[in-house]
């Protein structure tokens, strides 16, 4: 009885040298982005608090404001709950609402109940549809617009002695309700609403621009802000949290919660980035997937051996790991060559029931044997790929020695 046999294998595994050429370039590059973002963070941890803070220092902080105020003997007590908010609520006191529209409709109905009977004064930045109807009933507000250089055109002492302002964002309507004041008109609302409410009153203003660290130092912006958060000895500046306890109460004791989704309390410049991205990356895929003609082909400027060939094809295979296409193709590759030796057609060279009997019957070789041979499963290592391919290559032999 003939037997295959096996010649000596060699070890196919990568060396630590080899490794280590690899992935050197990726472990660079995780080093510089961890490297670049450690020093991101120390760099800009010390003034970074969030748009309208008046503890940041940053374009868009309020930091500037808070200063000049503090300046002029009024004291700022930044407050991110609801129940700091309405606890210091007081005729002597300026309570700032950075984001209406973050808050629930409970929370703008328990705000609305402590400023109507504070006597004091409030001022809403950019309070929109979803609050305005519950702060300040009888006003309207329509969508916002851009923020310009506009003139006061008001009786507003306030407003006459600080000139033109950068104002925009949203307008306000009054709808008939008396004791109001309207200061910069745009396209025929205003962007600044002073409601008169017994001994206090509430400011509405379209835009919080004004207040950025950027810009307060443009046309009339600086005056106009501490005229309208100084008029009173403390200023609160409530910067309303998602992570409020009181955002989770229920609205008015009757069950009814509030019904805004997640998209709704995204800011709308997030949603018109993300669309924006969404479009550039439709573009770009339209760009890269376009088909410049029919694919030709082309003659090679020399001649390349069958073994280079073979020896770029196997590393290639090596690099990605693709074991169970390399020992398919050196399977049926042997198949090919052994089926006219031993007087099968080429259309059953690939068929166990007919190949391995009539190789059986050559070399008087078990079936079991050549089954796990010419059909078997996949190597596990590279090991166990160039055993195989011992293998095949003595079969090979043995079939054309036979």
């Amino acid at each position: 009885m003939t037997e295959v046999t096996a010649a000596p294998t060699t070890s196919a595994s990568l060396a630590p040298h080899q490794i280590w050429i690899r992935t050197r370039g990726l472990l660079l590059a995780v080093l510089v982005l961890v490297a670049a973002g450690i020093a991101l963070a120390t760099m800009r941890s010390g003034d970074q608090h969030g748009r309208l803070d008046p503890r940041s220092a940053d374009r868009y902080g309020s930091r500037a404001v808070a200063e000049l105020l503090k300046e002029r003997g009024v004291s700022v007590h930044v407050v991110t709950t609801l129940d700091e908010a309405t606890a210091q609520a007081g005729p002597e006191t300026t309570l700032l609402v950075a984001s209406p529209d973050l808050l629930t409709p409970h929370q703008q109905s328990e705000l609305r109940a402590t400023t109507d009977h504070s006597a004091g004064r409030t001022v809403l930045l950019a309070a929109g549809p979803p609050s305005v109807g519950t702060l300040v009933p009888g006003v309207r507000a329509e969508s916002a617009g851009p923020v310009a250089t506009r003139a006061p055109q008001c009786s507003l002492p306030a407003a006459r002695s600080a000139g033109n302002v950068e104002t925009g964002g949203f307008h306000y309507a009054s709808d008939g309700l008396g004791n109001t004041i309207a200061c910069f008109p745009s396209n025929g609302l205003h962007t600044l609403l002073l409601v008169e409410q017994g001994a206090g009153d509430t400011v509405l203003l379209g835009s919080p621009d004004l207040l950025y660290n950027a810009r307060l130092g443009d046309q009339g912006n600086a005056s106009l802000a501490l005229q309208l958060l100084g008029s009173r000895p403390h200023l609160v500046w409530y910067l309303p949290s998602l992570t409020d306890t009181s955002a989770a109460a229920e609205n008015g004791g009757d069950g009814a919660h509030d019904d805004r989704s997640f998209v709704d309390l995204i800011p709308r410049g997030w949603l018109w980035g993300t669309l924006q991205l969404a479009l550039a990356a439709v573009l770009a895929t339209i760009w890269r997937a376009r088909r410049l003609g029919p694919l030709m082909a082309e003659r090679l400027p020399v001649a390349i051996r069958a073994s280079e060939s073979t020896e770029g094809l196997a590393r290639l295979y090596r690099r990605a790991n693709a074991r169970d296409r390399a020992a398919d193709s050196l399977r049926a590759a042997t198949r090919t060559r052994i089926a006219p030796l031993i007087g099968v057609s080429p259309r059953d060279a690939h068929s166990p029931a007919t190949l391995i009997p009539a190789v059986s019957a050559r070399l008087s070789t078990t079936g079991n044997d050549l089954q796990a041979v010419l059909f078997g499963p996949v190597p596990s290592d590279d090991a166990a790929l160039v055993h195989l391919a011992d293998q095949l290559d003595t079969l090979e032999r043995e079939v054309r020695t036979s």
